[in-house]
């Protein structure tokens, strides 16, 4: 008996650190994909100073907020004076929730990795200096009910498919060359 007792035990102390190390691994998926957000962006005021890749996770970064087990649920970089490209690597923020990276100086386009983001249901790009096509990706995003791609330089149709349907025209206001029928 006491050997039983000892095997089961052993096995789950065995489970508990394989699932501490599966969660930490998970949160440094997520502070990579950050790392890589952070390494092309321009940072005149030193918001993202706090984002340091040595950490164990990224929640103890400023603009990070976490859920329980450590993984990236929000991302807030509005109004930060932040230029440069987003990253393709935040596709890899399996349980972001809300991207809000708006009145920023943000060029390039829309990475359609994004699309992945099979929890996200905030993206706020508004005021930014995106162009290219809006990424069809998106559309595949069921739980997406708040976009706002307003003020900047898209190019191409207004997607229609999915979450699309649901977005009102008003969140893709004053980008010119966004029309129906458009081509970039």
């Amino acid at each position: 008996m006491a050997l039983v007792t000892a095997t089961r035990t052993t096995l789950s102390v065995a489970a508990a650190v394989l699932m501490a190390m599966a969660v930490a691994a998970a949160a440094n998926k997520d502070a990579d994909a950050l790392t890589a957000l952070r390494g092309g962006l321009k940072d005149p005021d030193g918001a993202l100073n706090s984002w340091d890749p040595t950490l164990v996770n990224p929640c103890t970064w400023f603009y990070v907020t976490c859920d329980g087990d450590n993984r990236v649920i929000r991302l807030d970089l509005g109004n930060l004076k932040l230029s440069g490209a987003l990253a393709p690597e935040l596709g890899q923020l399996e349980r972001l929730r809300f991207l809000e990276v708006y009145d920023n100086n943000i060029q390039g386009q829309i990475p359609p990795e994004l699309g992945g983001l099979t929890n996200l249901v905030g993206l706020d790009l508004r005021n930014n200096r995106i162009s290219g096509p809006i990424p069809l990706a998106l559309g595949n995003i069921q739980s997406l009910k708040i976009l706002n791609l307003s003020n900047n330089d898209l190019c191409g149709t207004i997607p229609t498919n999915g979450a699309f349907g649901n977005i009102p025209p008003s969140s893709f206001a004053n980008n010119p060359r966004l029309h129906p029928g458009g081509k970039c």
